[in-house]
């Protein structure tokens, strides 16, 4: 696998992004990694099968993620995050005109992928969400909301613990060994971070029914960080979603039991919806 770097910057933050073509191009695939994770996490796993599906991957760090500019777990507002995507977006249609662009979002690259899609207009081929940040799976203790809402008005950069429980992104223990040993990972939250992007999951079920692009939702029934029911009800509210729920599924379904068939379902939608595209040319 060949990695290119891009040479990015959102305002005064130096953004890690970087891209890998397959032989063939038919399409172009930006993922966007999770909360408290970085992107090189999904090279082992998820770009090796999209890049089977002769597909561009284009990755990048997240605004305090990874080896991306800016103070771990903040960010200066929720509008930055959908503005660096949009970025990124817009380049990947200038260095790839007139191919089928898919986003891929995982947790919170799964929040992002859907408000993007909802507030910006873009012509996208299709989304696919997996496990997507849109209700917490668990409640954070009271005291810490309370600190939290306080600390948004008078000291929104104050990061605290985000309460993620490592044990709980896998049933495999060698996978969670290799996320806690990953020096690039961290469990740094700010209230910039955190309680817009609870109300952009909130916001997003409320308007699924506005969302016009072909759409691929994934989550496991067994997920303790994000609940899979804040996910069906955002398929229940939009006609162009497909959800597909892993029984006992946990957080991270490409590094969980059974993560071979999520993405041969997923590789499998993405052939279909690319078939679509040159179809309709």
């Amino acid at each position: 696998m060949d990695i290119k770097m891009l040479d990015l910057h959102y305002k005064a933050f130096p953004i890690y992004a970087w891209y890998t073509r397959p032989e063939i191009i038919k399409g172009v695939v930006v993922l966007v990694h999770g909360f408290g994770e970085h992107s090189s996490r999904y090279l082992d796993d998820v770009v090796p099968r999209l890049l089977e599906e002769n597909l561009v991957v284009y990755g990048y760090d997240n605004i305090g993620h990874g080896k991306s500019g800016g103070k771990r777990g903040h960010c200066p507002n929720y509008s930055a995050l959908l503005e660096l995507l949009d970025n990124i977006i817009a380049k990947t249609i200038l260095l790839n005109p007139n191919k089928p662009i898919f986003l891929y979002g995982h947790s919170m690259g799964g929040n992002l992928v859907l408000n993007h899609a909802l507030r910006i207009k873009s012509d996208l081929a299709g989304i696919v969400a997996t496990s997507p940040y849109l209700k917490l799976a668990f409640q954070p203790p009271k005291w810490k909301m309370t600190l939290g809402k306080a600390m948004l008005q008078i000291f929104p950069s104050l990061t605290m613990s985000s309460g993620l429980n490592p044990q709980h992104i896998s049933r495999i223990g060698q996978e969670v060994e290799k996320y806690i040993e990953d020096s690039l990972v961290h469990d740094k939250v700010s209230p910039m971070y955190s309680f817009p992007i609870m109300e952009a999951g909130e916001w997003a079920i409320n308007n699924a029914h506005k969302l016009n692009t072909p759409t691929l939702l994934l989550h496991g029934t067994g997920d303790k960080i994000i609940d899979y029911r804040g996910t069906q009800r955002l398929h229940k509210n939009s006609s162009k979603t497909e959800l597909h729920l892993i029984e006992d599924g946990y957080h991270e379904l490409h590094k969980d039991v059974g993560s071979k068939g999520t993405m041969d379902l997923i590789a499998l939608w993405l052939r279909n919806r690319i078939n679509d595209f040159y179809g309709q040319i």
